[in-house]
């Protein structure tokens, strides 16, 4: 977990001045989800050796930290909405794969961990959607480069990880509910 959570760090520093300098959306909405990966991922490696329903409790508020991303995503897009600049595409592609990069590593060592509770499922699914969110972002980049030079790829990717992010917290939300209904007090 904590090795997971200092990659998350160390990318979100390098995404979020990326993002800025270029003006992208979905960079900047990623680099807000590598924060908030590295927010969950050290407080679950505080939170392991608690009991299950305060474990559960915690889940329950990872769940609504997994939203935080979503909203800045969207409130991002709906600022860049009325300039319709593109972001230069090369950046945008060559970031979303070291970020793609990192994320895969994160994934897959929490793979084996993912269905041991609320925790550690709220840190899998960040990984893991946060994957086909570098995938898109790369896309984006080269749709701007090759087929559409617009704004719009970089925003529907913003506005789908944002949507992505929603969904992982749903997810979390409806487990550690459930583990904190089931854990004996």
């Amino acid at each position: 977990m904590l090795w997971v959570a200092v990659l998350n760090v160390g990318y979100f520093g390098v995404e979020f001045a990326v993002g800025l300098a270029i003006g992208s959306v979905s960079l900047f909405a990623d680099s807000i989800d590598f924060l908030e990966d590295a927010s969950v991922n050290f407080l679950i490696a505080i939170a392991l050796g608690w009991s299950t329903r305060q474990r559960a409790r915690l889940g329950m508020l990872l769940a609504l930290v997994l939203l935080a991303p979503a909203l800045a995503g969207l409130w991002t897009a709906w600022q860049k909405l009325f300039s319709h600049a593109a972001p230069p595409p090369l950046p945008l592609a060559l970031t979303g794969v070291g970020a793609l990069i990192i994320n895969f590593s994160c994934a897959f060592m929490l793979a084996k961990f993912r269905h041991q509770g609320s925790l550690t499922k709220a840190a899998f699914l960040s990984a893991r959607n946060d994957v086909f969110a570098n995938i898109a972002i790369i896309l984006a980049g080269a749709v701007t480069a090759y087929l559409w030079r617009s704004a719009w790829p970089d925003l529907l990717v913003g506005v789908g990880i944002a949507v992505i992010n929603a969904d992982a917290a749903r997810a979390v939300w409806r487990a550690a509910r459930e583990e904190h209904r089931t854990a004996h007090p």
